[in-house]
């Protein structure tokens, strides 16, 4: 495999309504490791926005309208032509994001199983009856509730999963009934385009109109275009918690789902089997080069088992390899763009300055930030505090499990976290104080099955992702309330 892309595998221009409008200028996609541009891809502008959004209220009905089985058939076979095209979408996500081959190859396998977690979970949108005589004017009343799409869905997804972000803004909006316009990253459109071309063509051979799938690129103008529109029923948006939160402003009162990120910590307890600690911290901390919202980046270790911790850990870091994203054996390379390699080297220098010290620094090459372990990290750091989206990991000492709860919650983010202990009683309480969406024992923070209910709390967003959880999301329940006598 090697850059450019000669052809692309679905057609030029943006899926907007029934065909592809090719009027949009294009612009270079950049292979982050050495800068070759992979392919050009379109660029929408806010015209584009407002055509796609009008196409899609024209498909609300339709789409809202589309037996069971249909959805259900085309979500199963975007499934399928996925898995079958799976090393070109690997290659086409190596290329476009630079993130190791064997990270991609996760990607994809994630990206067919949320498909088919998506048509499964159709068979569930369903309601129940209730009792309305519980008061002596309710006698006499059949009531049930059920479930009906929200309306127009704008996802909005960030580079470092494209395909599988775009899979679970679109798969669980399609289960539900609603059409779907998908805004990608700017960097990365690519597999979003791929995707939206495999469900539009699935849609058109179920006899559909493909106009309950659409996809705009463009930049913030175009996002602001989509999720103000007050035609839209729900906004879900994947990306920083500073965007993620002016898009809440500017979109309200229309319902938002954001997934805004973390700074994901692991708490190793004296009782831990410090072997699986360690090699959580580099599975957790190092995977997609760092640019994952539930790598692990806060690691608050019991003082007795501090320092042979970090003997281990020094140990196994020599492990990782840095290098071409496109190699087998790679498992850190650049970041998405020199400046967010410059911005990450920037906080590590400022922990340091600030009295950090490096327990490792591995090898680096241009555009890469060399994999880092620091100790001894204030917690004013931005390195340590905000989301580093970087190799890069922290380690503090606490002297008791529960100024280890204290330290692990003291962040304006609330994603996923870790503990790693050998207690029963400590894992249950990890549950019970955890102020996160996720608690996970003797395991990264990165773990997630992408049929669970993913989100967070507090600076981490609203809303669960997750086929069924993000169905639930995006339709409302719809209250039925008869008296039989008076129907004829």
């Amino acid at each position: 495999m090697s850059a450019p892309i000669d052809s692309l595998p679905f057609p030029p221009g943006l899926p907007i309504g029934d065909a592809w409008d090719v009027s949009a200028p294009t612009a270079p996609v950049t292979f982050p490791f050495d800068g070759t541009v992979v392919a050009h891809a379109p660029v929408g502008s806010v015209a584009h926005a407002e055509r796609a959004l009008d196409a899609a209220v024209d498909a609300e009905a339709a789409t809202a309208a589309l037996p069971s089985h249909v959805r259900r058939s085309v979500l199963s076979e975007a499934a399928a032509r996925i898995a079958t095209t799976r090393r070109a979408f690997e290659d086409l996500l190596v290329l476009e994001t630079g993130k190791p081959l064997v990270d991609c190859r996760t990607e994809v396998s994630r990206a067919v199983v949320t498909l088919q977690s998506a048509a499964e979970e159709v068979a569930r949108v369903h309601g129940e009856t209730i009792p309305l005589d519980l008061l002596p004017s309710g006698e006499g009343l059949f009531g049930f509730w059920t479930r009906v799409p929200i309306g127009v869905v704008i996802g909005i997804t960030g580079f470092n999963y494209p395909l599988l972000l775009a899979a679970h803004k679109i798969a669980p909006s399609l289960a539900a009934g609603c059409p779907v316009v998908c805004k990608p990253a700017p960097e990365t459109p690519l597999a979003t385009l791929w995707l939206a071309d495999i469900l539009r063509q699935a849609l058109a051979d179920a006899g559909c109109s493909p106009a309950s799938v659409q996809v705009v690129t463009g930049g913030a103008d175009v996002g602001a275009a989509l999720t103000t529109d007050r035609r839209v029923g729900a906004v879900s948006f994947t990306g920083s918690a500073a965007v993620g939160h002016r898009i809440a402003r500017d979109a309200a009162p229309t319902k938002t789902l954001l997934e805004l990120g973390s700074n994901s910590a692991l708490l190793v307890c004296s009782d831990a089997d410090l072997a699986a600690a360690a090699g959580a911290i580099v599975k957790g901390g190092f995977y997609a080069s760092g640019q994952a919202c539930i790598s692990v980046q806060r690691v608050i270790v019991l003082e007795d088992v501090m320092e042979p911790l970090c003997e281990r850990l020094a140990t196994a870091m020599k492990d990782i390899t840095v290098g071409d994203p496109r190699d087998e054996g790679t498992r850190v390379s650049s970041l998405i763009a020199p400046a967010a390699a410059a911005r990450v080297e920037q906080w590590i220098d400022r922990a340091v300055q600030r009295g950090a010290r490096m327990l490792y620094r591995g090898e680096g090459r241009t555009g890469a930030v060399a994999p880092t372990v620091l100790t001894d990290v204030d917690e004013s750091c931005d390195v340590w505090r905000e989301e580093v989206f970087g190799p890069v990991v922290c380690m503090s000492a606490v002297a008791s499990v529960e100024e280890g709860f204290d330290t692990l919650n003291r962040s304006r983010y609330g994603l996923h976290a870790s503990v790693f202990t050998s207690s029963l009683a400590v894992a249950f309480d990890a549950l019970r104080r955890c102020r996160v969406g996720g608690v996970v024992v003797n395991e990264v923070p990165g773990f997630r099955a992408d049929n669970m209910p993913y989100g967070g709390v507090k600076d981490s967003g609203i809303g669960r992702e997750g086929p069924r959880f993000a169905i639930e999301e995006l339709t409302v329940t719809r209250m039925a309330v008869i008296r039989p006598g008076s129907v004829s």
